[in-house]
């Protein structure tokens, strides 16, 4: 069910008005069917593999627990881990390993990839990158005594599958969900007003800038060789706003969707093309991602308080870990690796306290960096990517022709300015200091943006995919 359809525009309100008429103690119950239904709403299948990795680690985290042995304390771990990742692997990355590995030295042949291919392409459960990540966290959580187990396992059940965030985040703590999901929320006018502006600012982005600016990307890179210099760099630069726009709308949607049940979700964008270095990018891009590694595989691994090669080496592991954390494909490893060894070289060759003047040239090369290496994760192989990059800066062709629409040049206009009007505070802070007049103002251009300039095709949403 996607966030942009009818279907949903039914559910949610529906699960929102029966849920505040529910007695407090029933209400849990109502999400967690709410949101099983919601999964199940893609293919009733994937509920099975949510059900699995849910229940492996409802046990093993109470056998972590109650465990006194270390030993077996870690292999209450490992079952959680194997289990998972297991999976993950299984149905994210067997079909990649048969297609670069198997099939070019010729373990399988054509007849019997195709139809690993059409397997693989039924079966991918849609959010398992996330909610695989979730729940692993909390077994990790309970292992290191930061949280206690959750004795319940179908409150456990909603914890993982809260509709809201389950199939592309922000990837929650148990600490930070759980008491929330169980708290009693009072149905008030501020929840409604938070959430709804939220959601409605996170369709316009989403549905007004990605989804119009979909197929001119996918134009320029479906017909890169025959595009000129300069609609190459357009469309790389479109690309870089296009999944900010999409995956930003998705997240702004699921924040908004959780705060009319009174939950809070933690932020997952902060203005991040404001960044002056890629440190700073990753502190204000997919935040809930970017300290999901820090916590759970960069500190692990040694973190910072190891020698200088040993800490390049834990830096390039989570880069190019959250590369293929993207997707199965080679692209997203060459993506991941030209931010790790940009983050190096920042952290070796350039000081942090720089001066005020020195701000735009990093900037500059920053976004430069950046969006050169969205091109590697847009491309469908290093070569198209390779071929891509070299044709920005070949002599100037006759180009395609590309329908430029002044209504979409103008959103995007506004779009990157009020993100920089939005930085550090959110759209919400912003418009509580407005007048009641003109926040009106902002929800009715918002609407007539929505139902008169959206995208007139409904476009998923790009994170789906991972």
């Amino acid at each position: 069910m996607l966030f942009n359809s009818l279907p949903f525009l039914i559910f949610l309100p529906s699960v929102v008005l029966i849920y505040f008429a529910l007695p407090f103690r029933w209400r849990w119950i109502l999400l967690l069917l709410a949101s099983y239904f919601f999964y199940g709403f893609w293919k009733v299948e994937y509920l099975g593999l949510i059900l699995l990795s849910t229940t492996v680690d409802f046990f093993a985290a109470q056998y972590i627990s109650r465990s006194e042995n270390q030993l077996y304390k870690k292999l209450g771990l490992a079952i959680s881990l194997i289990t998972n990742l297991g999976l993950l692997a299984f149905f994210k990355y067997s079909g990649w390993f048969l297609n670069d590995v198997l099939y070019p030295i010729s373990i399988i042949n054509q007849e019997q990839l195709e139809g690993f291919r059409t397997f693989w392409d039924y079966a991918l459960p849609v959010g398992i990158s996330f909610y695989t990540f979730q729940t692993i966290g909390y077994t990790i959580d309970v292992y290191y005594n930061r949280t206690k187990p959750e004795t319940n396992i179908f409150k456990f059940a909603l914890f993982v599958s809260f509709f809201p965030q389950l199939v592309a985040g922000p990837i929650e703590r148990f600490s930070h969900l759980q008491r929330q999901l169980f708290a009693e929320h009072r149905f008030s006018y501020k929840l409604i007003q938070h959430g709804g502006r939220l959601i409605l600012y996170g369709l316009f982005i989403k549905m007004c800038i990605a989804d119009n600016l979909s197929p001119i990307v996918d134009q320029i890179f479906d017909q890169q060789d025959e595009a000129s210099p300069l609609q190459l760099f357009a469309g790389m630069i479109l690309f870089g706003i296009q999944i900010y726009s999409d995956f930003h709308g998705y997240s702004l949607i699921a924040i908004g969707t959780a705060r009319l049940f009174g939950i809070e979700l933690m932020d997952n964008f902060n203005a991040p093309y404001t960044a002056t270095s890629i440190r700073e990018f990753w502190s204000k891009w997919h935040i809930s991602l970017s300290t999901w590694f820090r916590d759970y595989l960069f500190i692990p691994i040694g973190g910072s308080k190891v020698s200088t090669i040993k800490l390049a080496v834990n830096i390039l592991i989570v880069f190019l870990i959250s590369g293929l954390w993207h997707g199965a494909n080679w692209t997203f490893v060459v993506w991941g690796a030209i931010h790790g060894f940009a983050y190096l070289l920042e952290r070796w060759f350039i000081s942090r306290n720089t001066s005020a003047w020195l701000k735009i040239p990093q900037w500059f090369v920053t976004m430069s960096i950046t969006f050169l290496a969205w091109i590697f994760f847009r491309s469908q192989s290093v070569t198209d990517a390779s071929t891509y990059i070299l044709g920005m800066f070949r002599s100037e062709s006759n180009g395609i022709e590309i329908e430029w629409n002044t209504t979409i040049i103008s959103f995007l206009g506004v779009f990157l300015l009020s993100d920089l009007a939005f930085k550090d505070r959110g759209f919400n802070s912003w418009i509580n200091d407005k007048s009641s007049a003109k926040r009106w103002a902002v929800y009715a251009f918002l609407i007539f943006s929505i139902t008169g300039f959206a995208g007139t095709t409904n476009h998923p949403f790009i994170y789906f995919q991972f």
